[in-house]
């Protein structure tokens, strides 16, 4: 859409973006991280609290985090090219087609804390289970996943800095991830969540200026009628193929249909086999777990959904307005609507807030993923097949390592797909090709004592082939036999790959263990790094000479160590008292039991509103909304905003009050009497 020469900002403002408030979070995160080792008991100088923040994380903060890992680019601007390709229905279809996996993946974090709670990640739970083979089969997906999610989050990112500012495409791929990695290195998973919690409060802050700014006071629309005259007239100049009448403000959108179903699929993937989902859920309060999902999914929901029908819209209404660029078809799968409306309506001020808005979206999502990758890395790779019995000091240094390494990783990929002319919207949509097929068994298998081993690895490989075939054959048979980037990123082309993908996966994995299934009672993945077990396997080690069956001789080699990472020690000195990760009491299975029964209804009744009682009746009624049903639709996404921001902004500040006091007494007493506010662990005595 620009280059340098036409770019809105300077070069210097995307350096200054992407290097300045990089460091400046970077700095921000440092700090934050030495007056939580100073004023409080957790330190990010060991591996438990490095990955999992010591499992002591309230619901609203990791409500906050998950609302910030799940803002990728994509959300802001995926979403905002739906909308002004498919009208209203895009945002609706975007917003609830990756906000129900969020909601049902709250089933599985209940279950996690029931069936492995001292599990480090998704895919210990794999090996424990069905052993070696099925650990390196959904390692590949879960890898995989990974991998596709930072790339879009680079390639999204890179590509507006790039046409708002002139900056490198290839710089801005390796200079977003820098600064991420820093703060990530220095104070882990807490300090992740704390720089979740920042960016989304910035993020809401930008967001609602650019609602108001659209439909109440910019001279150009500022009111949802003037919006509507805009988009009757766009409509008119341009029918929208496939909507009621051509018009975009009709829930009744073939190709927006289509786009939610390939959502739906792709986004089950991204959800269920990423490794920061799991974080998060490892990481909170195992009776809290529940009410953080639910709390996150539902937030979430109101940033694409106001983002893209105030953006994505405008950019449609802005067409004729001298100040807003022509859009081609390749700049929209880039996402790039949404930075020209901005910059229509704004001027250089909207484009920097897009910009400072865009690059915290991804730099927190980035964090996600570096910590989640880190974590797979560290334990399924180094812990479990190269050095069964490291210390906690090599742990940790891998897990820092670890991070370096994927950021290095992040860049490469994102270079890698913008010089083989793939977008972040081509990747959007075929993530579910070559992901889907693992969903129902990664699920079955952290939840269903009946799962069958064969049938879930099966169903996941032949589903993944059967993915990629549906997805050529459809794209050869209607484009005339010719395969390449623009003909394989068709509607119909990714939806056939995503339905047989995730479809065969599911059946293949479900029949086989109705047919053969298993009868598992989940000990190995309840043992898990286990702090009692660790203690009762000490002791017995002195007077028991016989072999170890083979599970338990797996289970020794992974949790037997001087410096076991299944207890947290609260200070980095050896001779102050070491912690249990979880409270017993917070382990009562009755108590996660219940929580999941809560999950599964409450979560599947929200998919049930958001993807078939709402969205259907109005596709099918065929209805044109008017003045007054696009100022409701606008009214309902604004108080969705503000009921999200006080979820995710004010909720936490309010549960960690007792946290904050803490740290402001001790920081008061260091002030009048240097050294007295360090926190001291209380005594205990010697049994």
């Amino acid at each position: 859409m620009s280059s340098a020469s036409t770019s809105i900002l300077p070069q210097g403002a995307g350096y200054g973006v992407v290097v300045g408030i990089g460091l400046f979070f970077s700095a921000l995160m440092i700090g934050l991280s030495a007056i939580q080792a100073r004023y409080t008991a957790f330190s990010p100088k060991t591996s438990e609290e490095f990955s999992s923040a010591s499992r002591s994380v309230k619901p609203g903060l990791i409500a906050s985090g998950i609302v910030s890992a799940w803002t990728w680019a994509a959300t802001l601007l995926q979403s905002s090219a739906v909308a002004y390709k498919y009208g209203i229905s895009g945002p609706w279809w975007y917003g609830a087609g990756a906000t129900v996996q969020v909601l049902l993946f709250a089933q599985l974090a209940a279950k996690l804390k029931l069936n492995a709670p001292f599990a480090h990640t998704w895919l210990e739970i794999v090996a424990a289970r069905w052993g070696t083979a099925a650990h390196l089969v959904f390692m590949f997906f879960g890898l995989a996943t990974n991998i596709i999610v930072s790339s879009m989050l680079i390639l999204g990112g890179s590509a507006t800095v790039t046409d708002l500012t002139g900056m490198s495409t290839i710089a801005a791929c390796f200079l977003i991830p820098l600064g991420v990695a820093i703060y990530v290195v220095v104070g882990g998973m807490r300090a992740t969540l704390l720089c979740d919690y920042t960016h989304t409060t910035v993020l809401f802050a930008i967001i609602l200026t650019f609602v108001f700014t659209v439909y109440a006071t910019s001279p150009k629309i500022g009111s949802p009628a003037k919006m509507h005259e805009l988009l009757e007239a766009a409509a008119a100049a341009s029918p929208v193929s496939g909507n009621a009448h051509g018009s975009y403000m009709t829930m009744r959108s073939k190709n927006g249909l289509i786009f939610g179903v390939i959502n739906v699929i792709g986004n089950f993937a991204t959800v269920f086999q990423d490794q920061a989902y799991w974080q998060r859920a490892i990481a909170s309060k195992p009776a809290s777990c529940v009410k953080a999902y639910l709390l996150g999914g539902l937030a979430w929901f109101a940033i694409p959904f106001s983002f893209a029908t105030t953006l994505g819209l405008a950019a449609v209404a802005l067409r004729n307005d001298p100040d807003m660029p022509a859009l081609s078809a390749a700049d929209v799968s880039a996402g790039l609507p949404a930075a020209a409306a901005a910059s229509a309506l704004l001027g250089k001020a909207g484009a920097a807030a897009l910009l400072v808005l865009l690059f915290l979206a991804v730099t927190s999502a980035a964090s996600a993923e570096l910590i989640a990758v880190s974590s797979v890395l560290t334990y399924d790779v180094y812990k479990r097949y190269i050095n069964p019995h490291a210390t906690e000091t090599q742990t940790l240094r891998m897990s820092h390592a670890m991070v370096a390494f994927f950021a290095i990783v992040m860049g490469l990929a994102g270079t890698i797909f913008f010089y083989i002319g793939v977008s972040m919207g081509w990747l959007y949509t075929f993530m579910g090709v070559i992901l889907g097929s693992a969903v129902v068994p990664i699920a079955i298998c952290i939840t269903w004592s009946k799962a069958n081993k064969r049938g879930c690895i099966i169903g996941s490989i032949v589903g993944f082939a059967t993915g990629i075939i549906a997805w050529l054959v459809t794209t050869s048979t209607l484009n005339g036999a010719v395969i390449n980037v623009t003909t394989t990123g068709g509607d119909y082309e990714m939806l056939a790959g995503n339905l047989a993908s995730i479809g065969v996966g599911a059946i293949i994995a479900t029949v086989s263990s109705l047919i053969w299934p298993d009868n598992y009672d989940f000990g190995s993945t309840r043992a898990l790094n286990n702090p009692l077990m660790h203690s009762q396997n000490h002791t017995s080690q002195n007077t028991v000479n016989d072999s170890p069956l083979p599970e338990d001789e797996k289970r020794d080699r992974a949790n037997t160590d001087e410096k076991d990472d299944t207890v947290a020690d609260t200070r980095s000195a050896s001779d102050e008292p070491i912690v249990p990760l979880v409270d017993v009491s917070d382990l009562d299975p009755v108590a996660l039991k219940k929580a999941f029964k809560f999950a599964a209804w409450s979560s599947v009744a929200l998919v049930l509103v958001m993807l078939i009682i709402i969205p259907f009746p109005l596709f099918f009624a065929q209805t044109i909304y008017g003045v007054r049903g696009l100022s409701a639709w606008v009214v309902i996404g604004i108080i969705w905003c503000f009921i999200s921001a006080f979820s995710v902004v004010m909720y936490p500040l309010w549960e960690s009050r007792e946290a904050l006091g803490q740290i402001s007494r001790g920081i008061i007493k260091d002030v009048f009497s240097k050294g007295s506010g360090k926190y001291v662990a209380p005594e205990t005595s010697a049994a």
